[in-house]
């Protein structure tokens, strides 16, 4: 597939359960794990440093997904680490960041380098990260810069594992129809 491209010795390693739209287009040292999705239109390169996309994640339309190179104002450089059961809704920028478990990233958010959105929390759309920042679990996090607005609901904190779900079953009726 021509979406899914080696860079140098690096060639993605994507689960044969994951789906990945043909418009999307996937690069180097990439690893997406089982049940995960990446809709229309997303970049997602590991040609400077490693990418990694846990079970059960989507990554939606027009999504941008990227790393920090090793250098002497990022010694090391900085790896991007997506968890299980995460949510990054349209046009959202990742950037050398962790998003750690069952979290939820709203439309045109952009999260920077170093970043960690620990399990558990939602950062509203239109959100900007700044580098290094810490989001703390179970907290709605909204802002330019980001802030913590206020602790989660019940309601939202159910949100979060089932639009996982809902995009492990909208994935496989991609999936269907595709064969």
């Amino acid at each position: 597939m021509k979406n899914i491209r080696r860079f140098e010795n690096y060639m993605p390693q994507i689960d044969e359960t994951a789906f990945i739209d043909e418009s999307a287009v996937v690069t180097g040292n990439v690893v997406i794990g089982e049940d995960s999705s990446v809709w229309p239109c997303c970049s997602i390169r590991g040609d400077i440093h490693s990418i990694t996309i846990g079970e059960r994640s989507n990554i939606q339309d027009g999504s941008i997904l990227h790393v920090t190179h090793d250098s002497e104002y990022a010694p090391g450089g900085n790896k991007l680490t997506i968890g299980n059961d995460i949510t990054v809704g349209h046009n959202v920028v990742l950037h050398a960041c962790t998003v750690e478990n069952l979290c939820l990233i709203g439309m045109g958010s952009v999260v920077l380098d170093g970043a960690v959105v620990q399990s558990g929390a939602m950062v509203g759309a239109g959100s900007l990260v700044p580098p290094n920042k810490v989001l703390e679990g179970g907290f709605m996090w909204l802002g330019s810069p980001v802030k913590k607005v206020r602790e989660l609901t019940d309601k939202e904190k159910a949100f979060l594992g089932y639009s996982a779900g809902h995009y492990v079953d909208l994935k496989n009726r991609h999936f269907k129809q595709s064969r």
